[in-house]
């Protein structure tokens, strides 16, 4: 078998066999951690409501999902990658062979999954997804479809997928997707209903910071960020003598070398960080680049941030920071603006005005729907379960003998009560940063 055939790997023995009859939901939202953070988010929200719900992320052997997918406890398949050039040449000559292929692969995947629905949250993974849950001649075959877009502007796969999707949701308004319901971004649990405050004396000793001092933290992605890197780095000594503590993940190939002046609180530099939420609730202030991702958990934590968007693309990464941007919660400062001697003197200006950093906090907190991942994974779960009655009333109408179904599906408010009583964990459950491990690696840079 290829690297890029199909594969399931799966936690449930018993999950390949005939007689599972759970619910079954099949999360597209591979390649980059701006697509497949939201996912995990919606499959842990997905067994939070439904626990006995079967959960399948599909992917390709090319994106970070192979490591995320596992460590988060979910299924994983992997189809070949249908990459989309934007230029004409010969690799967009072969993409209508390599679209065919990877529908063909993930047309499978649902029928061994037996799928009761898809959701999609765009990139190379969604495109094939959404074709093989409705290429079929047979109407009843079809399998329904839930979209979220996570981006300000949306890219091709989730335009393409809009025309005949049953439920399309996007983070803001002006996606680019008429239509959507507006739901913000799928977050982390244990990130949208982190207790800064709470654990900020845990999270400074975790880390080796000061206990009081006004600290900035700053991350640039999974390779890190080298403008924000040699800015803050280089202005290491003025925020040490400004009484500013640093926490800075630079990325693991990287390096930098801050030198701060004897009795400053620490600046602790780090390749990545494994513990997000302790990083966020060790901070008063963020400074980062601003995908959609990195957005809405730091929006969803409360932080006052300076977002420095990527200078690349068509300006998705201002457009993501913008609401945040324009409520309060955050400033934001181009690429070629960052120096070290701008970080000098705006950042311990910030830090050191409490009243400041009070009211963009509460701003931050106001754009961030931290409802979002229960959002989407009760569109997916009612679809799922309207799917399979329709199923086998057609079934019926046939004079076929309808299977007796133990996990019948319910409503989504019985399921939500029904998960609260048994107090289900699984899949998706923090082990106290297990989950965190490759989460940061995977942010958007």
């Amino acid at each position: 078998m290829g690297p890029d055939e199909t594969r399931v790997t799966t936690t449930d023995p018993g999950a390949a066999g005939g007689s599972d009859r759970k619910l079954s939901v099949v999360v597209a939202g591979g390649g980059t951690a701006g697509h497949i953070e939201p996912a995990l988010a919606v499959a842990d929200a997905v067994h939070r409501l439904d626990p006995t719900a079967r959960i399948t992320a599909l992917g390709t052997s090319r994106g970070l999902e192979t490591t995320l997918v596992p460590e988060r406890g979910y299924d994983l398949a992997l189809i070949p990658p249908v990459p989309l050039p934007r230029k004409p040449g010969i690799e967009l000559a072969k993409t209508p062979t390599r679209l065919l292929r990877s529908v063909l692969a993930t047309r499978k995947v649902l029928a061994d999954a037996k799928a009761d629905v898809v959701v999609g949250f765009g990139g190379y993974v969604s495109m094939p997804a959404y074709l093989a849950a409705r290429a079929h001649l047979r109407p009843s075959r079809r399998l329904p479809i839930v979209i979220h877009e996570a981006n300000a502007s949306a890219g091709v796969a989730n335009k393409v997928g809009a025309r005949f999707a049953d439920v399309v949701m996007a983070a803001v308004d002006g996606s680019g997707l008429d239509g959507a319901e507006v739901v913000g971004i799928p977050v982390r649990g244990v990130i949208a209903d982190l207790d800064r405050k709470g654990l900020r004396a845990k999270a400074r000793h975790y880390f080796g910071l000061d206990e009081d001092a006004p600290t900035l933290l700053v991350f640039g992605g999974s390779q890190g960020a080298q403008r924000l890197n040699e800015a803050v780095a280089g202005a290491a000594d003025a925020l040490g003598r400004a009484g500013i503590g640093v926490l800075h993940a630079y990325g693991p190939k990287n390096t930098i070398d801050p030198v701060s002046p004897e009795g400053a609180p620490p600046y602790r530099a780090v390749g990545y960080l494994k513990r997000m939420d302790l990083a966020y609730a060790a901070a008063d202030l963020v400074m980062c680049r601003s995908g959609a991702m990195t957005v809405a958990e730091v929006s969803a934590t409360g932080l006052p941030a300076i977002y420095v968007p990527l200078p690349h693309g068509n300006g998705e990464q201002r457009l993501n920071a913008l609401p945040v941007v324009e409520a309060g919660g955050g400033v934001l400062v181009a690429d070629d603006e960052v120096t070290a001697d701008w970080v000098a003197a705006k950042v311990p200006e910030l830090l050191g005005n409490p009243d400041r950093l009070a009211a963009m906090s509460a701003s931050a907190s106001g754009t961030g729907h931290g409802d979002a991942a229960n959002a989407v994974a009760r569109a997916a779960l009612d679809l799922a379960a309207s799917h399979r009655l329709g199923r086998k009333a057609r079934a019926a109408q046939r004079g076929e003998q309808p299977q007796v179904d133990a996990d019948a599906p319910v409503a989504t408010k019985d399921r939500e009560s029904a998960a609260r009583d048994e107090g289900t964990s699984g899949p998706g459950a923090p082990d106290d940063g297990a989950a965190f491990r490759s989460a940061e690696s995977a942010r958007e840079r």
